[in-house]
């Protein structure tokens, strides 16, 4: 029977592995700042280049590097905000349909919101997202809470036929469980739809393993569970296995959310990407300007600094992508399945 150090961490990032800098910056972090951080990068980047070749000046000012560098750019700004736009249609168009298609839409999900209510015990289930999970959280947490009392209650009454190693996986599952519900609970105290708070408190309820440590424990030892202890074990299941759906599809809401918000920045950010592309086309000669800052040339910064402004909407792009993908490559499955590298001790010992 495998323990709970076989288990996967109920935590995200370490789940994920890497350090927590890198995870801050691929998914916490506001995207803003880490569109800051990319526009400083280039900058310096750049702008050290420039000043460690001594022939950098005059490679500038003796060629037309400065206008092929541009002409490139204002190009790649109209090319991308036409695909972010093309983007932005396709994401609004999953929202237009038929009467039909919406009346269904409506019933799928009144549908799945009263068999929510009914698993959290409510006359209606929550209507904010961050709400919405925390119940299904805190009832999972519960059932885990009925469930261990009922494999004790089992064992000190002398209830079913008691097993060592039963009682040993119902602790690992609850105490873990449990743990894990208050904690993300808590996450999900404050959380407002539109921030990642909401999405990244959900990723840390590690529901996936726990499914399938409670569809083991059922499997091997259901002959010998009394009958309100399989009660217990299925009706955590049940809750275990709504919350899945019910974060793919605030997970989805979400990245609808984000790429509507992308396109706008996108189309902020874009003007004066093409405004300095454009003026340093038609506008600047490097052989007749000769900027300083406090007697220093400037030409090199200058121009570090114009083509720094023109890259931003490529770097806004990539901050909010970055993200997406993090998102979308530790949230493929729904359900028990483990795609992550996982200690296979664990399901061999299981399979005995």
């Amino acid at each position: 029977m495998p323990g709970a150090g076989d288990a996967p961490s109920d935590r995200l990032r370490e789940r994920a592995g890497g350090s927590r800098l890198k995870l801050w910056l691929l998914m916490d972090a506001d995207r803003w700042l880490v569109t800051a951080l990319l526009v400083a990068v280039v900058f310096v980047t750049l702008t050290g280049v420039g000043s460690l070749l001594p022939a950098a000046e005059i490679a500038i000012r003796s060629g037309d590097s400065v206008d092929t560098l541009f002409q490139a750019l204002l190009t790649a700004t109209i090319t991308g905000v036409t695909l972010v736009l093309t983007l932005n249609q396709l994401v609004l168009s999953q929202e237009l349909g038929a009467a039909g298609d919406q009346r269904e839409r409506m019933e799928e999900a009144m549908a799945f919101r009263e068999d929510v209510a009914d698993v959290v015990g409510a006359p209606v289930s929550p209507s904010r997202p961050a709400q919405f999970l925390r119940a299904l959280v805190q009832v999972s947490g519960g059932r885990a809470r009925d469930l261990r009392e009922a494999v004790g209650l089992d064992a000190a009454t002398g209830a079913g036929t008691p097993d060592e190693d039963l009682q040993a996986a119902v602790e690992d599952l609850t105490d873990s469980l449990i743990e894990n519900a208050d904690a993300v609970a808590t996450g999900l105290d404050d959380a407002r739809f539109g921030e990642f708070d909401v999405t990244a408190s959900a990723l840390d309820f590690n529901y996936s393993w726990k499914i399938f440590t409670a569809r083991r424990i059922h499997e091997r030892y259901g002959d010998t569970l009394a009958e309100e202890s399989q009660v217990a074990l299925e009706q955590l299941t049940d809750a275990l296995e709504l919350f899945g759906p019910a974060r793919e599809h605030f997970k989805t809401l979400y990245f609808q959310w984000d790429l509507i918000d992308l396109s706008r920045h996108i189309l902020a950010v874009s003007i004066p990407a093409l405004l300095v592309s454009t003026s340093m086309i038609t506008f600047f000669d490097p052989t007749a300007h000769a900027p300083t800052i406090a007697g220093f040339d400037a030409l090199v910064p200058l121009v570090a600094a114009m083509t720094t402004v023109a890259l931003a909407p490529f770097l806004l792009l990539l901050a909010y992508v970055v993200r997406i993908a993090t998102v979308t490559k530790h949230t493929l499955s729904i359900g028990p399945f483990i795609l992550r590298e996982t200690d296979d001790v664990a399901e061999v010992e299981w399979d005995r």
